[in-house]
């Protein structure tokens, strides 16, 4: 299974790429598209209606200002979505898109990472496939591991 890292604009990118690097370390396929919501609505509906039967597992969409994106993918999707927050130049403070990802009706869900964090997306992404996907599931594990692994590291540079 893939999953489709899509954001409303190309300016997004420099957020979002955490989120590939992060799937691509796990060795998880990903797609990448640009999507708006506001400026191609068909291309998204069209995406979002079909990205199930095209192999992809989860979808993640970074949006900034009104974003709209994930929760109108969410909308139309059968997929779990994870929506990233995106500080944009047009943005207040990046709050406005955390509260327009996070703020979904009821029967509409969203997990929402927070302000910019597209690697957390990514990590969450693959944990969703990872319940299906022993192997993944393994390497998730290990990236855990290395992750407190870096923590004892620093402990012990500290305490000298």
């Amino acid at each position: 299974m893939k999953v489709a890292i899509i954001m409303g604009s190309a300016s997004d990118m420099p957020v979002m790429a955490s989120a590939i690097e992060i799937l691509e370390k796990l060795g998880v396929e990903t797609e990448v598209d640009i999507v708006s919501a506001h400026r191609t609505p068909s291309y998204m509906m069209s995406f979002a209606q079909t990205a199930h039967e095209k192999g992809i597992g989860v979808i993640i969409a970074g949006a900034g200002g009104a974003a709209h994106l994930p929760g109108m993918v969410a909308a139309t999707s059968p997929l779990p979505v994870i929506g990233v927050p995106v500080k944009s130049r047009n943005s207040i403070d990046g709050w406005d898109s955390v509260l327009s990802i996070l703020q979904m009706p009821s029967g509409v869900p969203v997990a929402t990472v927070a302000l910019d964090g597209a690697t957390n997306a990514g990590i969450l992404a693959a944990q969703i496939l990872a319940t299906s996907d022993r192997n993944l599931q393994q390497k998730i594990v290990a990236y855990k591991h290395s992750l407190a692994a870096k923590v004892e590291a620093s402990r012990k540079d500290i305490k000298g």
